[in-house]
């Protein structure tokens, strides 16, 4: 969950340090093989379709669990089915009977929002109350939602999945719960723990990081030990189930987050009660309540919420608890994946899977760059992502594990982004656009995960409430096209959405029943997943990048199995003419045939292994070589290259002779100790990402990378380099700002996120101004806490929101300090460039 505005918050750097990976644990048990070859990795679910469902707006297969067992107006029961932020009545006998619809989409796995029992309704006495409609309010995790059914139903819906074998996964959270606990204070700001350090039950100062990770904590006071003191109402002693979670102790109590710093682990999300996660006891009774649903009930795996917000040695503890479980009851492939919303830092996103120890993360700069590419932004930007997907590449996960997806219940329907991005498009080319973004998605690396109302060519006028439409005939205005007149309950602002909810590839609106299996998006998708089961290559073969460019046009890419060895050519074109293109492929004279999209049958390549390809315009076009490519005669040369002193997660980059397929393995060890795979790239670059900042400062490190091409030979590479200590803070981040007219009053940055230090986050109606100004115009010195997560940030004017008037174009604008830590902007052109232009 999050706000566009507001992204969500940091873990701290501090931590980093604790959490490096450890330096000889891969060597417990077994002698010392060396640096060796090894595969790139696939797990087990590197081949999943998901479908993303919300159930109170999928269908309603029983209305006398409408209201929830309750009675009485909405504001007791939550339901209305007229209004976007009540229940409307989907359920999970609705998702049974339509799992044959599920099904024909090719999805073998289907996605749950939370569907736990929630507290009904909150923000009762202010000005925009709402439902639980969405799960993520949960008071008692051991029972399904009376508004959505019951635990029987639930295995009932897992039971007619897995018989059409689909896997089931639910969306679990571990970072807060339903807003029960109050303070006696009656204020809600929070309070940092320099102002106020928690204290044990004696009034002993503690840092509670000391104690994450260990299997002690101390005593706890609510009258003592946090900077609020926790209350609870009459009748509400007991109102959370396990009971365990009743006790005020086991909370953080600093008061709401702001999304920054500190407050990113320790604060309340909008209010919610924030966990302390530090706490052993708060592990252990998540694990033994997501225990029971993966024994008892069957479930597959989990998405995890606000993943980010939790501690890292919370996950250290969690996830590998229950993969074990998974695996004592026959579940060898369970797999969870978090939410860490962070749209352009796979450093950032890439630290849960690597120190975290998580399988994966679901990809948001892929979803970032998707809709761009789909708006005709350049194809290089493509390139630059999937090239960074090495960052994820560790000794037990890498990129294409990560679930893409185009959008979600938070963002938006990708059909909104394209019509919003591609003002006056005619509705043909935003289908056509629409199905472009989808074959991206299913052609290249990860798992593909719709949303669903997707494959209707759902639109909408906004984000969260404004983006979960129902399947089922729709009773709220909005949804159905018409203006409602109402009010954003975030902000207050009337909404003026007439005319936002016209599907795309239809004539029909959310009004109407939207299981249609002939519309053409449901039908496209249907295919894709069809093309990518029938050939596995599609699915999670190596992706090597062939072909981009610096404006719209073509972008190409090979997937290649490593065990057939067939080359499947993939180029999709995103110019609105016709494009052309000469592709580089691994074979010479080789006869490449059509399997998906139009253009000639059967191309054939030159004697220097290229291909010309014309694909139309806004499309997608795959070939799949006559045969598999033929064997390399000897190992490659190779070259290893690290800088001489490290820290952090330094470079580690293998350069590689010829353009053969090939598979890098990495190893690491201190001077004469035991090696450590760090990780198995197969593509060009070939690069790790290793965290070095468990190896003392001073550390001799031997490096070696082991090349294999696809006949088995090998070549091997050293190098060495020295641990040194992190530089000192957060340091800073620079952007330059120019303005033609020279006029500079007023305009100033937005600020928000994991990257800015401490304090540096602005309001909307007090930006931060210039630190100075040189020959190129004004320049922002951002200090920062975690070079390594997105800057967000957008350059306006105190409470200005119009462009270009008062507002920047582009949206919430972000990048990268510790990849590009200066950066300049031109007034009007929403571009970032990483050198002055």
């Amino acid at each position: 969950m999050f706000r566009a505005r507001h992204l969500l918050a940091a873990v701290l750097a501090a931590v980093l340090a604790a959490l490096a990976f450890a330096p000889t644990a891969s060597a417990r048990g077994g002698r010392d093989r060396g640096p060796h070859a090894l595969e790139s990795l696939r797990a087990p679910l590197t081949q999943e379709t998901f479908y993303f469902v919300m159930p109170d707006r999928f269908a309603d297969g029983d209305s006398s669990n409408d209201r929830g067992g309750l009675s009485g107006p909405r504001e007791v029961t939550g339901f209305d089915p007229t209004r976007k932020g009540w229940y409307h009545g989907g359920d999970l006998n609705g998702m049974t009977s339509k799992l044959d619809y599920i099904k024909g989409l090719g999805t073998t796995a289907i996605w749950l929002t939370p569907s736990f029992k929630n507290k009904p309704v909150q923000g009762l006495g202010t000005p925009f109350p709402s439902a639980a409609y969405h799960g993520y309010w949960i008071t008692d995790f051991t029972q399904i939602d009376p508004h959505l059914g019951t635990n029987q139903d639930l295995r009932d819906l897992i039971a007619g999945a897995h018989s059409r074998g689909m896997k089931v996964f639910f969306d679990v959270i571990t970072n807060h719960t339903a807003d029960v606990i109050d303070y006696a204070e009656k204020r809600y700001d929070y309070v940092s723990k320099t102002a106020s350090p928690y204290r044990d039950a004696a009034g002993n100062v503690f840092d509670d990081r000391a104690f994450a990770g260990k299997d002690t904590f101390p005593a706890l006071d609510p009258n003592v030990s946090f900077p609020y003191h926790p209350v609870l109402a009459a009748g509400d002693q007991h109102t959370k189930v396990p009971d365990w979670l009743n006790d005020v102790t086991l909370y953080h109590n600093r008061g709401n987050s702001t999304f920054s710093g500190e407050s990113s682990n320790y604060g309340d999300f909008f209010g919610l009660d924030d966990l302390f996660t530090e706490n052993v006891k708060v592990v252990r009774g998540m694990e033994q309540i997501y225990d029971t649903w993966i024994r008892d009930f069957g479930v597959d795996g989990f998405r995890i919420d606000t993943m980010k917000h939790v501690n890292l040695e919370f996950w250290q503890q969690f996830l590998p608890h229950i993969l074990e479980t998974a695996r004592s009851v026959g579940k060898r492939q369970f797999f969870a994946f978090g939410e860490v919303f962070d749209t352009a830092s796979n450093p950032f996103l890439s630290r849960f899977t690597t120190a975290g120890r998580g399988q994966a993360v679901l990809d948001f700069p892929f979803q970032q760059q998707a809709r761009e590419f789909a708006a005709s932004h350049p194809t290089d930007q493509l390139r630059e992502l999937f090239a960074q997907g090495d960052w994820f590449t560790d000794s037990d996960s890498n990129a294409y594990q990560l679930p893409t997806f185009l959008g979600n219940h938070d963002m938006g329907h990708i059909g909104m982004f394209l019509r919003d991005d591609n003002s006056g498009a005619p509705e043909s080319e935003l289908l056509q656009r629409d199905v472009l973004a989808h074959a991206l998605m299913y052609l290249s690396r990860g798992n593909p995960v719709v949303y669903f109302g997707d494959e209707q060519g759902f639109t909408g006028a906004g984000n969260d409430q404004a983006a979960r439409q129902d399947m089922f005939p729709s009773l709220d205005s909005e949804y159905n096209n018409i203006d409602d007149d109402g009010i954003d309950p975030l902000n207050g602002q009337n909404l003026n959405d007439g005319g936002k909810n016209d599907n795309i590839g239809s004539d029909v609106t959310p009004a109407a029943d939207n299981f249609d299996p002939s519309h053409p998006l449901y039908r496209t998708i249907a295919a894709l997943a069809q093309l990518r089961h029938a050939n596995q290559a599609l699915a999670d073969g190596a992706q090597q990048t062939s072909a981009s460019s610096p404006g719209p046009g073509i972008f190409a890419f090979s997937r290649t199995d490593a065990g057939d060895q067939v080359e499947y050519l993939v180029a999709l074109n995103n110019a609105t003419t016709s494009q052309t293109a000469t592709i580089p492929t691994y074979s010479p004279r080789m006869p490449f045939l059509r399997i998906w999209g139009d253009g000639p049958r059967q191309l054939k390549t030159s004697s220097d292994k290229t291909v010309e390809v014309t694909v139309p315009a806004l499309s997608a076009v795959v070939y799949r070589a006559a045969h598999r490519r033929g064997r390399s005669r000897a190992a490659p040369a190779i070259a290893l290259n690290v800088d001489p002193q490290v820290s952090g997660r330094p470079q580690v980059a293998a350069e590689v002779s010829g353009d053969s397929l090939y598979q890098v393995s990495f190893f690491a060890r201190p001077a004469g100790g035991r090696w450590t795979p760090l990780g198995t790239d197969d593509n060009a670059p070939y690069r790790v990402y290793p965290d070095v900042s468990g190896y003392a400062v001073g550390t001799s490190l031997e490096l070696a990378a082991v090349v294999r091409d696809n006949a088995g030979h090998l070549s091997t590479a050293r190098a060495a380099t020295t641990v040194v200590a992190p530089a000192g803070g957060g340091g800073l981040a620079t952007l330059h700002y120019h303005r033609d007219d020279g006029n500079y009053a007023g305009w100033g940055l937005h600020l928000w996120g994991d990257a800015i230090a401490e304090g540096v986050g602005t309001t909307w109606d007090n930006p931060r101004p210039p630190t100075r100004f040189d020959d190129f115009g004004a320049v922002f010195e951002i200090p920062l806490a975690d070079p390594a997560a997105s800057l967000n940030y957008i350059i306006h004017q105190p409470s200005g929101d119009s462009v270009p008037a008062t507002r920047e174009p582009g949206g919430d604008r972000s990048f990268v300090p510790a990849v590009s830590p200066e950066v300049w902007v031109v007034s009007g052109d929403p571009t970032i460039h990483t050198s002055k232009p």
